[in-house]
């Protein structure tokens, strides 16, 4: 196993940084406070070949694989400009459509998603049934007209407002009656769909919604991979997710560290630069190295997705765990370093406390993190 990255890995590494270079963290805030999209930024990322370097060359992508989009998703973060919508759009959706779509569905969706001329959210969680995926209620009917009716409430969907279509996760009673789950591509223009948003405690560009499913006819190209696709339609989007959401967070940990140090070499106030200071100096070296080997158990998860290994489901969770208690590590490290400064809105700390927050609560939590690791990777009696 080597972990040294190829040239074209390393050149792709410094396009994208040069790139968000252009736009940084002030464009990303101006547009999240204005209430306006990463318009610009996308497109140009898009036509970069950034979003589409994991989706397959017959697509019009980069025909890369995981690895690479972690690498787009934490330079852009890092940059400060991490896109939520990179989770969602070519990671998961890209994936699904990839690896458990139609023929006719990969030809018509995948082109646009790599040159960023389609975005695609993903609708999973609900009201009632957030961790616990089986307490689904979202319902899939066949129509008798030809097609499906689909029912339902969805809960905390990233971006709804600036995408095309929506992956809704459901149940659908199949043509021979069967109850089983079930995943299609919903326009976000379809009769009958309506969305809310949803006030957060934070600002960002990407805003989050509850949509609502209500009798939407749906044509029968609409179920992904037909009827029998079910939960391995599902899971090819779960890793993908969890590896991004990871690159994400260690993109974040690096701007808040990057910050903090040039602050601290900068900085004086006993005659001398606070980070000489070892109270200053070693929870930014701890978080250094905490965010390194997120960084490392990030790309190792990428790595065996990409080589099909059974063990990136494990590795994923783990890098994501490690990932975003990196990231709150390495934002709380870079606030206090920076004392009142690190709250105020110049100096770009306090803006990331709500994102690397959530990282430890999404796609999935610590605590059902912790319950994988316990009782698939040690074998403990299940918990829940």
């Amino acid at each position: 196993m080597d972990f040294t990255e190829t040239d074209e890995q390393r050149m792709l590494r410094s396009s994208v940084a040069t790139m968000a270079a252009k736009y940084g963290q002030d464009y990303i805030q101006r547009k999240a406070k204005a209430g306006e999209k990463t318009t610009e930024l996308w497109k140009e990322a898009g036509e970069s070949g950034f979003l589409g370097v994991g989706i397959p060359e017959e697509y019009g992508g980069g025909g890369g694989g995981m690895v690479e989009l972690a690498i787009v998703t934490e330079e852009l973060a890092a940059a400060g400009c991490p896109l939520l919508l990179i989770v969602v759009s070519p990671a998961i959706a890209g994936s699904v459509i990839a690896t458990s779509g139609t023929q006719e569905q990969r030809e018509r969706w995948l082109p646009g998603i790599a040159d960023g001329s389609v975005k695609l959210s993903f609708a999973i969680t609900e009201p009632d049934a957030g961790s616990n995926s089986h307490n689904i209620t979202t319902s899939a009917r066949p129509d008798p007209e030809g097609g499906w009716r689909l029912s339902g409430t969805k809960y905390y969907i990233s971006g709804v407002d600036e995408t095309d279509a929506t992956l809704v996760v459901s149940r659908m009673h199949d043509s021979k009656g069967t109850l089983r789950p079930a995943m299609f591509l919903v326009p976000t223009d379809s009769p009958g769909l309506t969305y809310q948003p949803i006030e957060m405690a934070f600002t960002a560009p990407e805003r989050q919604f509850t949509m609502f499913f209500d009798d939407v006819h749906l044509p029968p190209d609409a179920l992904i991979g037909g009827e029998e696709a079910g939960l391995a339609a599902l899971f090819a989007g779960l890793n993908p997710e969890r590896i991004t959401v990871s690159a994400f967070a260690n993109g974040m940990a690096r701007c808040a560290l990057d910050k903090a140090v040039a602050y601290a070499r900068d900085r004086s106030v006993w005659r001398a630069p606070i980070g000489s200071h070892q109270a200053i100096a070693h929870p930014l070296a701890k978080a250094h190295i905490e965010v390194e080997l997120a960084r490392l158990a990030t790309m190792r998860a990428a790595w065996l997705y990409d080589q099909g290994d059974p063990a990136a489901g494990e590795t994923a969770n783990v890098a994501k765990y490690a990932s975003a208690e990196a990231s709150i590590t390495a934002v709380d490290a870079a606030v206090q370093t920076h004392g009142g400064n690190g709250l105020a809105v110049e100096y770009g700390i306090g803006t990331l406390i709500g994102p690397a927050r959530l990282t430890r609560i999404a796609p999935v939590s610590r605590e059902m993190i912790l319950n994988f690791v316990a009782q698939h990777t040690l074998g403990l009696p299940k918990s829940y």
